[in-house]
């Protein structure tokens, strides 16, 4: 493989984002820095008498209207709070839960060697004519494996475009135009489903404490996103990207990688990575066929769950709108089982798992990858709930919603805005939770006051979050994907990285915008029981002081 070559340093603004960027500190720092300006803040707001009147909750001795109040972060009650209720406030935080539980199944599958294969088998025997959407359509649910999709399937997607004699630079840009610019598109829910469900849930929560995440809140407009994307990636592929690429003709070690013989002189790879190109063996397409027959079972299980005999997924007592709720609900669980059967299965079969030892180290290692997120976390939950302290997100939903209110602004405008300044933000930070984290505890109860539901705005957001992801160079794998384009062009740079995918990006989010916008004015639900407006409860008392 060839070796990289330093990017030279650009100018224009894809190279002031990245110098910009570069200077940004960690994005745990991010949070540290932001909870200090906070408690500023707070104070400012407590002495000069900042509040807002409640839209729901009324007194529970006079009936009148309650009145939210900014409270000061350090008032003796906030301090003894931060101090005594530490441990709680992490391992209370929403996403926390439904990562971990996601990813001890996911991890299984990942290292078992079960994503990677089924997204071989998805793409090796792709037509020529075909092989775009393939690869597109291959990439977008690769999602579902996260980290595996960037290692596995963007490389191996250059191969089979080199075999098939076209532009392996279009095959990489493809794949991380699906893996990347279509993250949050798939035909099912996963892991980023539970993580931003999860934000989503403890900002509603201000505004009305009863509502519960729904994991399969995004399904139908995830979907819709999936089938929309593709072929805008086949056509900006195929149409604009590959024919600037111009006529590629393998020298070297691309030739070897290509499937051609050396040139005279040239040295032989001598990685002990395996030919992404080879068929699968016997013992991968073996452990596919078990995966396949646990999948089966666990879908299975989940109906007979649902419609069998005592039906514990089906709220019986419930009202038509909440029955499926605890089906709704359990789909975390059936994640995370579907995902550790089927890795489990597959492992069986290809023989990566020899014992039950093998299943317990890589769940553990799924941990260990997740160290990151557990400190990322710590400092995410702690903003999180000293925001909810000093009441500042509710009172600034408050007026901020009466503003939006005056504007009288149409709702897919309004959401077409939130998407353009989600896919600006994202361009800085990168962390799709991150970001969330820092926007649902405004956003998501200002909506919700002006009658749109929790899962239209996270599906705003998802729209923005993932258009510039491959633009932006504070990507973490972005260098990764420069790194795949040098192994077929030694003198492929940053820019030509960023140039190559800014038309994926620009079409993207144009689609995105004008899929939300127009998904909103037509009112379909976004998921099962997922509806695009939402309806305040009646106001209640509010309960007694603590």
């Amino acid at each position: 493989m060839a070796q990289a070559t330093e990017a030279p340093r650009g100018k224009g603004v894809l190279a002031w984002v990245e110098r910009s960027g570069n200077k940004l500190p960690d994005p745990v720092f991010i949070f540290f820095y932001l909870i200090a300006i906070l408690i500023v803040v707070s104070l400012l707001a407590w002495l000069l008498g900042w509040s807002a009147v409640h839209p729901t909750a009324r007194d529970e001795a006079t009936g009148a209207a309650t009145i939210i109040a900014a409270e000061s972060l350090v008032s003796a009650e906030n301090i003894r709070r931060l101090w005594v209720e530490m441990p709680a406030t992490f391992t209370h935080f929403h996403p926390l839960g439904y990562v971990l539980v996601v990813m001890l199944g996911a991890g299984v599958a990942e290292r078992s060697g079960l994503f990677g294969s089924a997204m071989k088998a998805g793409v090796r025997n792709a037509p020529k004519f075909l092989l775009t959407p393939i690869v597109a359509l291959v990439a977008m649910m690769g999602n579902l494996a996260a980290d595996a999709a960037y290692v596995v399937l963007i490389p191996l997607a250059g191969v089979i475009y080199a075999a098939a004699g076209r532009h392996p630079i279009a095959g990489i840009a493809a794949a991380f135009a699906g893996v990347s610019g279509g993250f949050s598109a798939n035909l099912l829910p996963g892991q980023l489903d539970a993580l931003l469900f999860g934000i989503t849930e403890a900002a509603a929560e201000a505004i009305v404490p009863s509502w519960d995440a729904n994991i399969a809140g995004n399904w139908f407009f995830i979907m819709a996103m999936t089938f929309v994307f593709l072929p805008v990636i086949w056509y900006v592929t195929d149409r604009i990207v590959e024919p600037r690429l111009g006529t590629y003709i393998p020298e070297g070690e691309a030739a070897v990688a290509a499937g051609g013989a050396p040139a005279a002189g040239g040295e032989a790879d001598d990685s002990s990575e395996p030919d992404p190109d080879a068929p699968l063996a016997a013992p991968q397409r073996r452990g596919l066929k078990y995966a396949g027959l646990a999948v089966l079972a666990v879908v299975a299980l989940w109906l007979f769950f649902t419609l069998g005999p005592g039906t514990p997924l089906i709220d019986e007592e419930a009202g038509p709108e909440g029955r499926l709720t605890p089906f709704y609900q359990s789909l975390v669980a059936g994640f995370f089982i579907l995902f550790l059967a089927a890795g489990w299965a597959y492992g069986k079969g290809a023989g990566t798992i020899g014992d039950h030892r093998d299943l317990v180290r890589m769940m553990s290692q799924s941990m260990a990858d997740l160290a990151y997120y557990l400190v990322l976390a710590f400092a995410a939950a702690h903003f999180v709930a000293m925001f909810n302290w000093s009441n500042l997100g509710l009172i600034s939903a408050v007026h901020g919603a009466h503003g939006l209110e005056r504007l009288a602004l149409p709702t897919p405008l309004l959401l077409g805005m939130i998407v353009l300044f989600a896919a600006a933000l994202n361009l800085f930070v990168g962390s799709a939770s991150a970001k969330w984290a820092l926007l649902a505890p405004v956003l998501v109860p200002m909506l919700m006051l002006l009658g749109i539901s929790p899962e239209t705005t996270t599906a705003a957001y998802r729209v923005g979050d993932s258009a510039t992801n491959i633009i932006t160079p504070l990507m973490v794998y972005f260098p990764l994907i420069l790194i795949f384009c040098q192994r077929w062009q030694k003198d492929f740079g940053l820019g030509s990285l960023a140039a190559m995918m800014l038309p994926y990006s620009m079409w993207l989010l144009a689609v995105g915008t004008a899929l939300i916008m127009a998904w909103v004015a037509l009112d379909v639900p976004l998921g099962p029981d997922a509806p695009v407006y939402y309806t305040l409860p009646a106001p209640t008392a509010a309960p007694p002081a603590p």
